[in-house]
């Protein structure tokens, strides 16, 4: 009745195929509104923050000679293995046609390209000026790692979001699962790729004892796995607590005995690392004492006890309780970031010559107790105004993630059906 009322003919065409054309539906509630809202509010405070940096430079960063790289290259290497992490559990079932894990490919996809966002944003926060990120490519020399790290990471989203939309048109028959398993395949060799890269923009730097080893690479690429499953898995039980997601435990379960897997392989690498380093008694002993009893000593112990609790409770049967397995997992993400400081710091805190030659405040902020001061502490700690602008980063990629949650079809096809 309602057609004749309107007016409208019952075989209108153009009434038919609106009929016929599936609308696009949003998710969430007020609860995902309000966490895209404080996300946006803290990403337009950290751009102000930024701001407030370039007007009055890079003096007002923790940053000076002896210590170049901060907490914005911390984080972004720590991102980076966020996002290769999860795209590397989204692609690797596709790409060797074995199980995944349930719904999560999609997710873990959209976490992968959020990551890539922020990583990419705190490289330009550290560049000091925008105009730079033109002269990067303007006057890029090829041969240098850092060039390489910029054109493998720009790469790099590109194909996560290639990945993410064709599982998507997957999902609804427009893509062939030979393509799909094609294109996942690349994505997980780039997903190497770039933490491999990005590994060597320190390990081919032979002034820094800490950083020149071989080993480096496939550390990064073993802690990448590590905090990029345990990143999926903490996305996964709130999205399923949420009623995003419908997974069975035995998916949460295969997860967990894959991150203990990949925290006992990483722990074994540095282990590795160490005993190189200090036996027998060579030059890298220093490096391990700064580790384990120095100014890193609470970084490395936090690393390796997290991470140690993190494999008991994946690897126990009756510890695999989801409260349980979401702190074993915050624990490994905080041990990796842990690592990270420890990486970036430690290349700096050990000096690598002996004259380093006349010291102002402009070569660090406590120039005036000289080599001994500087580098008996900690020769690096960041300013307000870098945690300020690095939150505003993270929250970049927070809020793209809840938007891509918000408004694409990540759900598996048959849950997003049930509702």
């Amino acid at each position: 009745m309602s057609d004749f009322s309107s007016g409208a003919a019952v075989d209108d065409p153009k009434r038919s195929a609106s009929k016929e054309r599936p609308k696009t539906t949003t998710w969430g509630g007020l609860g995902l509104n309000i966490a895209i809202g404080v996300s946006a509010v803290v990403t337009a405070i950290g751009i102000a923050l930024w701001f407030m940096q370039l007007s009055g430079g890079m003096i007002q960063t923790g940053m000076r000679n002896l210590n170049s790289w901060g907490l914005y290259i911390t984080s972004f290497m720590f991102f980076v293995g966020l996002s290769a992490g999860g795209l590397i559990i989204s692609s690797v079932p596709e790409a060797f046609g074995i199980k995944g894990f349930g719904g999560i490919s999609k997710v873990a996809v959209m976490s992968s390209i959020a990551c890539t966002v922020a990583a990419i944003g705190l490289v330009v926060v550290d560049m000091g000026q925008p105009t730079r990120v033109w002269e990067l490519f303007v006057y890029s020399n090829i041969g240098s790692p850092l060039m390489w790290d910029i054109i493998v990471l720009g790469t790099y989203l590109v194909l996560s979001c290639v990945y993410l939309w064709a599982q998507v048109r997957a999902d609804a028959g427009k893509v062939s699962h030979k393509a799909l398993r094609v294109i996942s395949g690349v994505a997980l060799v780039c997903a190497v790729l770039v933490h491999s890269v990005t590994a060597w923009i320190f390990g081919l730097q032979q002034g820094r004892e800490m950083w020149h080893t071989a080993l480096l690479a496939p550390w990064f690429v073993s802690s990448a796995l590590v905090c990029g499953t345990a990143l999926v898995m903490v996305v996964a039980m709130a999205l399923r607590k949420a009623g995003y997601l419908k997974l069975d435990q035995s998916y949460m379960v295969k997860l967990a005995k894959l991150l203990g897997a990949f925290v006992m392989i990483d722990l074994y690498f540095f282990g590795c690392d160490l005993l190189t380093e200090a036996f027998p008694a060579g030059s890298g002993a220093e490096v391990v004492a700064m580790l384990i009893t120095g100014p890193l000593a609470s970084y490395f112990w936090i690393e390796v006890i997290g991470c140690a609790v993190c494999a008991i409770i994946c690897f126990v049967p009756s510890l695999r309780t989801n409260t349980l397995l979401v702190i074993g997992a915050l624990l490994a993400i905080v041990g990796i970031f842990c690592k990270r400081v420890q990486l970036l710091a430690g290349g700096f805190q050990i000096a690598n010559l002996g004259y380093a030659g006349p010291l102002t405040n402009m070569a660090h902020p406590a120039w005036d107790s000289g080599l001994s001061g500087i580098y008996g502490s900690l020769v690096y700690w960041p300013t307000p105004l870098e945690f300020g602008v690095t939150l505003g980063v993270v929250a970049l990629g927070v809020l793209v993630f809840l938007l891509g949650i918000k408004l694409l079809p990540l759900r598996p096809a048959e849950d997003a059906a049930s509702r």
